[in-house]
This record gives structure tokens, sequence and C-alpha cells, in this order.
């Protein structure tokens, strides 16, 4: 392990980190918000931090490994998330505990949107903001952004990127450099960012809340500035522009790049994740919308269409934001719901959940297993936008999928050990580990009413969803330790 490069570089990353301080400052300063001191203090401890650990290595260089890497993101996620909460904790406005903004900070960088605030409506406005851009950060990846300056630094960066997206297709590249690759990623989220922005203005919403949601929107997240959330906005029009980023933040990014650089949606034809997404999504709204229509939740077509389609894109995306409470539906609906997040979005995307790559792959191989009982001495290979998938990379999935579930049952049970009851228990894990945010029982509105313990417990469990799982239990491992 090389920790005298790995400490420059996480000196380096903090001082980058610090200076995501100003912008909210500018916009309380421009719109007379008192609370500005807290991200000062905030910005001035990061940067003296990042300072004191790059100074006495700041001559370190080498070539990082892989495992460097892995070190390197997740105690870089862990330290954003405590070092993030300091401008809640220094904000008189704010009735924040310790273990409240370490929570709200996690989920906003893990862009969760799971939220222990009450009484949004009345925080300062710089504060609003530094929620709303801990999504717009974490959505694509602090490290992946990172790793676009990191080059002009010094550093190489295919290491850290891979550790942050340690998916099925992890390898598939635009460009051949790292860097190129993360700032056309960078350039086509800030696109979307814009256009979201610009498209909710229109539709009636002033430029802070524009702006605020389309961070959320872009970045998956799920936070708003309203404790009603986009119900607040009793829009049509502005749900519809939510659906429509929502579903396309779900996407893979690079299908975006190229769908722009080539002027047409072939790409998106072409790619069997992409048309499985949509598909998956479409039937679920289907579903849905029926159901409310027929039990008479709603009984207009077209408003239990909007809240079907509203619901399970904000759901399927793990973006979390609601026009409505789904947590009383009839029947079978609310669970419905909160399993949706399962699939997530795709591979490449700002999503969370299994993601839908590796969603088709495991029914791929179930049909496969399926067939194989009635020949069993066929060879039929898996296939993928064409071509045939590698089958370690078919047992790799299935290797995550049981970590997933192990995982999953593990965080459940710590849940319920202190004290919680099955379905807020259930909902709550499904909502973090997926970084989706919603739940049901006692966190269907917020997750205020957990204990300390169960905050952190979940504050760890979305951190480990952010990083799909692996990044973090490797950590765990003799084998990573050694020399």
């Amino acid at each position: 392990m090389q920790f005298s490069v790995i400490l420059r570089i996480f000196g380096l990353l903090l001082m980058v980190f610090s200076l995501t301080m100003l912008p909210p400052i500018l916009v309380g300063w421009l719109m007379g918000d008192p609370e500005l001191a807290p991200f000062g203090w905030a910005g001035a401890i990061l940067l003296g931090v990042g300072l004191v650990l790059w100074s006495p290595v700041r001559h370190a260089r080498a070539v990082l490994r892989t495992r460097d890497g892995f070190l390197i993101v997740t105690l870089f996620w862990v330290v954003l998330s405590l070092a993030g909460a300091l401008p809640f904790v220094f904000a008189e406005a704010v009735p924040a505990s310790f273990t409240d903004a370490v929570f709200e900070t996690a989920s906003g960088l893990t862009t969760t949107g799971a939220t222990v605030f009450i009484g949004l409506d009345a925080f300062p406005r710089s504060i609003l903001f530094w929620r709303m851009e801990l999504h717009w950060l974490g959505g694509m990846g602090i490290i992946v952004l990172a790793v676009a300056i990191l080059p002009m630094l010094g550093v190489g960066g295919m290491q850290i990127y891979k550790a942050e997206a340690p998916g099925p297709i992890k390898d598939a590249k635009l460009e051949p450099r790292i860097a190129e690759t993360a700032k056309l990623l960078w350039y086509t989220y800030l696109a979307l960012t814009i256009l979201c922005a610009i498209a909710f203005r229109f539709a009636g919403m002033d430029w802070f809340d524009a702006v605020g949601h389309s961070f959320s929107v872009l970045g998956t997240g799920g936070f708003s500035n309203h404790d009603s959330s986009l119900a607040f906005f009793d829009s049509p029009t502005i749900h519809y522009i939510a659906i429509f980023f929502m579903f396309l933040a779900g996407a893979n990014f690079g299908l975006h790049f190229i769908a722009w650089r080539d002027a047409t949606l072939q790409p998106y034809a072409e790619d069997s994740e992409f048309r499985f997404y949509t598909l998956l999504t479409v039937v679920s709204i289907g579903i849905v919308a029926l159901s409310l229509f027929m039990y008479g939740t709603y009984p207009d077509a077209f408003d239990a269409l909007r809240y079907a389609a509203f619901h399970v894109v904000s759901v399927m995306t793990s973006t979390g934001l609601i026009i409505g409470d789904h947590s009383v539906w009839p029947t079978f609906l609310p669970v419905f719901i909160t399993l949706l997040v399962t699939s997530g979005g795709c591979s490449g995307s700002t999503g969370g959940g299994m993601k839908a790559i590796r969603f088709l792959l495991l029914l791929k191989q179930a049909i496969r297993e399926i067939n194989l009982l009635v020949h069993p001495r066929a060879h039929m290979p898996i296939k993928v936008n064409g071509q045939v998938v590698d089958e370690q990379i078919v047992k790799a999935v299935w290797g995550f999928f049981f970590i997933y579930a192990s995982l999953f049952m593990v965080f459940m049970l710590g849940l319920m050990a202190d004290g919680e009851d099955q379905v807020t228990a259930f909902s709550a894990v499904a909502a973090t580990i997926n970084n989706m945010g919603l739940g049901l029982g006692r966190v269907a509105s917020n997750f205020a009413p957990l204990s300390d313990f169960s905050k952190w417990w979940l504050s760890l469990c979305m951190i480990m969803g952010r990083l799909e799982l692996m990044t973090v239990l490797v950590l765990l491992t003799p084998a990573f330790w050694r020399k």
C-alpha cells in the first residue's frame, strides 16, 4: 500500500472539496441570507486539513494500484460525509445534532434523499442550496469529477474510476483516457442539468427552486426545498418535466453523449440495458396506474397515470421525489413501488439499485437455467447488445446478488434489533442500500424518528450502496492488506 501517495491524493481532494463551500456563500449573499459563516468555517477547516495532509508528501509519485483506488474512494466518501456535515452543525438556524448532520450529508452525497430535517420551508437559502449541491456533486460521483482534474496535478486516475464504478461493464470507455471519459460524462451531466433548470423555470418555479430541483433530479437524489417535495408545486407540467429528466438521469450518460454527438437516437434502440430499463418502467407504470384507477384512488384516468408515472420513475431511478403519499395507496402498491428500486437505473447513470444490467443478466441466466432443464446438453450463451457475455461476468453478477441479499438482511436485522418494526426496517434498508430515500412505516415521511444508532447504521448502508458494496467489502478481506 502506497500510503504517502494516498495521503497526497487525499489532501488534494480535500482542498478541492473545500471550494464547494463557495456557491452556498454566494447564493446566501445574493439572497440576503445571514447563515454564511458556517460555510466559511467549514471551507477553511477542509482547506487547512487538506494542506496539512498534502504538504509533507507533496513530492510523492507512484503509479496507483487498484487497491489504492479502493481505499481512497471509500475513505473519501466517509470523510466527506463527516466534513460536509460541518455547515449543518455550525448553522444556528438548523436544529441538528452531529448524528443528524452526518446522516443528512451522507444521504445527500450518496444521492439517497432520506432526510431527518423538518420545516425545510423556513430554512436559510444557503443551507437549502448546500443540501441540493451535495446531490449534484454526488450524482456523477465526486471521484469521477476529481479524476478529470487529477491528471493536471500529476496523479493517475484509472484505478480510482474503477473503484467508483465496479459494475459489470466498468471498463467500457468512450475515449481511451479516463480523464477524457470523465470530462465527457461531466459535460453531458452539466448540459442536462442546465436544460432541466430552464424547463422548471419556464414551468413556474423561481430560479432558486428550479436550479435546486434540477440538482436533485439529475443527481437522482430526492431532496427538495419543501417538506412536501414536488407536491408543493401543484403543476402537472412541472411533474411531467421531472418525470422526463428523472428517466434520462436513470439511463447511461454514455448513451446520452453518443446520441448527442452523432445526432441520432439509434444508440438507445441498440442498447439492451436501456430497452430493458424502458420496458420495465412502462410495464410498472401501467400496473400502478391501472390499480390506482380501478381502486378509485384517483378517479380521473389522467391523474392516475401522472401519479403512477411520477412515483414509478422516481423510485426506479432511485430519485425519491414525491407528489403524493404512496405509503397509503391501496393493497400491494406501496410494497410494489418500494421493490422497483431493486432494479434501479442503468450502469453509467446517477441512479442506485442493483443496476438494470445486473437485473437483466440475472433474468437471462434464470431463463437459461430453466431451458437447460429441458435441453441439458444445449449450448445457450447469454447475449447483451448482440454480443456473448463472458461467463465470468455472469458468475460475478450472481456473486454480487448474493452479497446484496445478505447485506440487506444484516442491515434489516440490525434495525430490528434496535427496536424497529419489520415494515420500517425493511423499507428503510431498501431506501438506503439502493440510495432511493423513500420508506414506509415510521420512515414514510422522514427518518427523524429513528435512534442515533439506526441513523449511523443506515449512513453506512447508504455509503456501501453508493459504492456498490464490493468497494467497501474488499477492505475487510485479509488479502487486501497483504503485501
